[in-house]
């Protein structure tokens, strides 16, 4: 999509942000047939409008953000910050030190346009610019993951039926300039 633009949120799109979040995670459940598990569902949620606030309270110094809207709407999301306590704990402590690229969400009705491209094109060139010469990225969710290995190759740690039989997790360790 062309008329898609990408910036740092505003204390003014939290709110819209948050419900997006609630929106977009909510639906993967669902495609991922596990909309039964709410408490994980309110717990990835959560953990998303806290990544959000702290983003907002350290002006992009602890999480930082970017997000894809088309018009007035969100249509998706990114953002990095440290390496998750699962990333931290699943790789004997191998990628504490790296970025986290996380909260690659994009809208269920913008899905598949290029957006998921674009926000990553635009994270690249904010890492790039820190700097940064490489980060990790990781999934659980069987869809994402798809998506991952076609872009960036079979990931650097399977976690084996971490999320029970048949529902593996999966860590990729990305330099930055191979991209």
């Amino acid at each position: 999509m062309n008329s898609i633009m990408i910036r740092r949120p505003l204390e003014e799109d939290v709110k819209d942000l948050n419900n997006f979040f609630r929106m977009v995670i909510t639906d993967t459940f669902h495609k991922e047939g596990i909309g039964d598990l709410l408490r994980d569902m309110e717990e990835e949620i959560k953990a998303k409008k806290n990544y959000l606030n702290s983003d907002m309270d350290s002006g992009g110094k602890e999480r930082y953000f970017l997000i894809a809207l088309h018009g007035e709407i969100i249509t998706g999301s990114i953002e990095y910050g440290p390496a998750s306590d699962l990333i931290r704990k699943c790789t004997d402590q191998a990628l504490q030190d790296l970025y986290e690229v996380s909260t690659v969400f994009v809208h269920p009705d913008y899905q598949r346009k290029g957006i998921g491209k674009q926000l990553l094109a635009a994270m690249y060139s904010t890492l790039r610019n820190k700097g940064v010469e490489e980060f990790c990225l990781d999934s659980g969710y069987k869809h994402s993951q798809k998506v991952w290995k076609r872009k960036f190759g079979e990931p650097d740690y399977l976690l084996k039926d971490y999320w029970g039989e048949g529902a593996h997790h999966m860590i990729w360790r990305i330099k930055v300039n191979s991209i």
